[in-house]
């Protein structure tokens, strides 16, 4: 069993606190004295009973703070043999069953799915058809500081298939602008704008950056 939980000020979307300072029911807080910024946590329990001791226990540390869990946002998952998985700090966490070894099982991460979605939302952005008068080139050094700070947060664990699957969309997308800029059909990147079109350009790689082998063997 996995916790996860979330406690923070009020307003960042990941939990509120009791109320304002001040106001009828509200508690108050001396001045001077700040809100705690949003934390996030993760839990591990051997059985469900156990998580929900741990989510009542955390619950009533955070009720004398005027903090609460987020409702939305603190949920009890079961990691058995790979059944469900969780999202944290931008990974998707869940238990893999290793090829090599049947039976066992072990944590893989990679990116979740809402940070796969960010780094395309950024690259459609950044290859949009409103740059297609401006250099390639200049189009690529607006595009590389963005797919290499993003990658070298999501360089580890098991992120090597989700960091394949973002260079094959910036291939597309920048083969995609390149035809429009000659006034082709299609996006042609198998053809005149293939894989070596894209290595001439310098745009940054994801795929081999990966920091360690998957642990499940997968």
């Amino acid at each position: 069993m996995t916790r996860r939980m979330n406690s923070g000020r009020a307003g960042c979307g990941e939990s509120r606190t009791s109320g304002s300072a001040s106001g009828p029911g509200k508690r108050t807080r001396p001045k001077g004295q700040h809100r705690a910024p949003v934390r996030l946590n993760v839990v591990l329990c051997r059985t469900r009973q156990r998580a929900e001791q741990a989510r009542e226990r955390v619950a009533a540390i955070l009720d004398p703070l005027g903090l609460r869990l987020h409702p939305n946002k603190t949920r009890l998952v079961s990691l058995a043999r790979g059944r469900d998985g969780f999202d944290f700090l931008g990974f998707h966490h869940r238990l893999v069953e290793s090829w090599r070894w049947r039976g066992r099982y072990y944590l893989n991460k990679w990116p979740s799915d809402r940070a796969i979605a960010s780094i395309r939302a950024k690259v459609r952005e950044r290859t949009d058809r409103r740059y297609v008068s401006a250099p390639t080139d200049v189009v690529v050094g607006y595009l590389n500081p963005v797919l290499r700070g993003w990658g070298n947060y999501f360089r580890h664990g098991n992120s090597t298939r989700k960091l394949n699957a973002v260079d094959s969309d910036v291939h597309q997308r920048l083969a995609r602008l390149a035809s429009i800029k000659h006034g082709l059909r299609g996006i042609n990147w198998d053809g005149r704008f293939n894989y070596r079109w894209l290595q001439s350009l310098g745009v940054h790689k994801l795929a081999g950056t990966v920091g360690r082998r998957a642990a499940a063997h997968a």
